[in-house]
């Protein structure tokens, strides 16, 4: 689990860099923060389904980890014992509901699909096409990685900066 742990604290971080929410106009609040990790958490899943086996066992363990990281947020934030399994249902509906609408709208293949998916779940006023460059690029460097690659990867993805500018 310790691997899976790091590749999380990686993942984290990059969806917590500045510039997602100075230059991306991602909301820098609870919302747009769990909208950036999710994002990049997607683009990780979508890689590892694509690798062999223990890749999926991988997959389910980040899944799992990010869960007890998000839980762990809401105990901190003073969101008492009662509710927290209710966000926590909730917090799960938009986070697969999340991951299958980026997949649908990339798989469409349709211009601005990808663009209208992430200004629809994250906020209307981002920066969309930058966000979707970057999810690209993300994916493109994840596309080139085996398992222990992704695993081993400091930075795990390229920095947003770079893609705002086409």
């Amino acid at each position: 689990m310790a691997p899976v742990n790091t590749l999380l604290e990686r993942i984290v971080g990059a969806s917590r860099e500045p510039a997602l929410y100075l230059q991306g106009r991602v909301p820098d609040d609870f919302e747009g923060r769990f909208e950036a990790l999710t994002l990049h958490l997607f683009l990780v899943l979508r890689r590892l389904r694509d690798l062999p086996a223990p890749a999926a066992d991988v997959a389910q363990d980040l899944i799992d980890a990010s869960f007890a990281y998000l839980e762990l947020g809401f105990r901190q934030g003073g969101i008492s014992d009662v509710a927290v399994p209710k966000r926590m249902k909730k917090i799960g509906r938009s986070f697969y509901g999340r991951l299958s609408g980026y997949e649908e709208a990339l798989a469409a293949g349709e211009p601005g699909a990808f663009e209208a998916a992430l200004a629809r779940n994250i906020a209307p006023q981002i920066d969309a096409a930058a966000l979707a460059r970057h999810a690209r690029a993300g994916g493109a460097v994840l596309a080139m990685r085996l398992l222990d690659d992704i695993l081993a990867a400091d930075p795990l993805f390229p920095p947003f900066s770079g893609s705002i500018e086409a």
